[in-house]
């Protein structure tokens, strides 16, 4: 990412994060004839300990530098998560305190021989590996039965937010689908607000945001979030419903590429697994077909 276009992405984060505070929740007086619906530009100054004029030209992406001292001052202000923490000094460009970015660019995007061995190799449990721009690299036959074949050839959908949110099937199949769906959205716009200018980011974003409504709506929030272990239950067209634990593991020596492996939630859920694999060679049409 440039440095200009890291400016315009911290300034558009700023300003939707500071229209999302109430002016009470900041101990701000609301007043009469308030015309913004969070805070103005000056109480977030006052209150940061800022002069308006520098923080102005924070959100008209001038060229100026924050230290970490205002940048903290700015995220309890803006009442922000340790997420979104991480991200206000990612954008702003603090090294000393950025996460690990899961998606380098120029890292490796294939996953090697052994990984996917290794997504066979954890059969009955359902797994694939993701590249950095979050393409499905593999998956094994348990995760191909439980959301059908979509990742296969040169579909457009052989990438897990393609998959999750063009495909109308996924919808019925994912128990709560907009929570999952937007969850996942903002993982994708962490990663994605720190590659402004990736081909391959950019592309997905532009054809994502064309596709889905629930898409563009959740896009245009700013919202962000990492990953955390996260409980997904499934609607199965033969199975019925399974629950599954997710676990993400960085790959070690391919910048970028994770494995994500999915483990039973339950004792019924444990027990469908053979059965789940199996059915991947099975000739009936796939769960998320329209």
């Amino acid at each position: 990412m440039t440095d200009v276009a890291r400016r315009r992405v911290l300034a558009e984060f700023l300003r939707t994060r500071r229209n999302r505070v109430r002016p009470g929740d900041a101990g701000v007086p609301a007043g009469p004839r308030r015309r913004t619906p969070g805070l103005r530009r000056e109480e977030v100054a006052l209150l940061s300990g800022v002069s308006v004029t520098w923080y102005t030209w924070l959100e008209q992406a001038r060229d100026i530098t924050a230290s970490d001292q205002v940048l903290d001052s700015l995220a309890r202000v803006l009442r922000l998560s340790p997420a979104e923490t991480r991200h206000l000094f990612a954008l702003a460009g603090r090294p000393s305190r950025r996460s690990e970015d899961p998606h380098p660019t120029g890292g490796a995007r294939r996953g090697g021989s052994a990984l996917r061995r290794l997504v066979d190799a954890l059969d009955p449990h359902p797994a694939y590996l993701l590249a950095p721009n979050w393409d499905l690299l593999a998956r094994n036959r348990s995760e191909t039965a439980l959301v059908g074949d979509a990742a296969d050839g040169q579909a457009p959908e052989h990438n897990l937010l393609r998959l999750v949110f063009t495909r109308p099937g996924i919808r019925t199949l994912l128990v709560d689908w907009p929570g999952q769906a937007r969850a996942l959205l903002e993982q994708y716009r962490a990663a994605a607000d720190r590659h402004v200018g990736d081909p391959a980011f950019e592309r997905l974003t532009a054809d994502l945001y064309r596709a889905s409504d629930e898409f563009r709506v959740w896009w245009d929030t700013h919202d962000v979030a990492e990953f955390r272990p996260a409980r997904r239950t499934f609607d199965h067209p033969r199975l019925g419903r399974l629950t599954f634990d997710y676990v993400k593991l960085a790959a070690v020596g391919e910048p970028g590429v994770t494995l994500v492996s999915c483990l039973p939630s339950d004792e019924e859920t444990r027990a469908k697994l053979p059965e789940l694999s199996e059915s991947a060679h099975r000739p009936d049409p796939s769960p998320t077909e329209p």
